[in-house]
């Protein structure tokens, strides 16, 4: 019997928690841990050079891209999706849109409506940070 993992640690810093219930309007810019049970409408970053991750639990909705380090979805993104180090879709993850990443694990019942781009960590930041010095 295969066992499941508990998947990745939290990174260091602090957790912010977006509610059920809760909508942000708006770029979020963060470091840490991101739990979103909640909906966003806006992109979400993290701040450079971290570690940091972001979880959309079951409930939660996000309508805008996701660049961050550690991704892991087990509600709804509508947006790109730009991980450096990993994205984790869990069962009920629904993707409308690209996923950029270095590695991937996909749970059966997942589902991604857009394209898989496998990318160095090295690419992906590169493109992160000329975003960011864009906008």
């Amino acid at each position: 019997m295969k066992q499941k993992k508990t998947g990745k640690s939290f990174s260091a810093g602090a957790t912010t928690l977006i509610a059920c219930g809760t909508h942000v309007k708006g770029d979020i810019h963060f470091s840490g841990n991101l739990e979103i049970e909640g909906e966003v409408s806006g992109n979400i970053l993290a701040a450079e050079d971290t570690e940091a991750r972001v979880r959309v639990l079951q409930q939660g909705h996000v309508r805008g891209d996701v660049r961050v380090p550690n991704v892991v979805v087990n509600g709804r993104v509508e947006g790109v999706i730009q991980a450096q180090s990993y994205v984790e879709l869990a069962s009920n993850a629904v993707v409308e849109g690209d996923v950029h990443y270095a590695l991937v694990e996909i749970e059966k019942g997942a589902q991604v409506n857009g394209s898989f781009v496998h990318e160095s960590a090295k690419v992906l930041k590169m493109e992160a940070n000329e975003e960011q010095a864009e906008g």
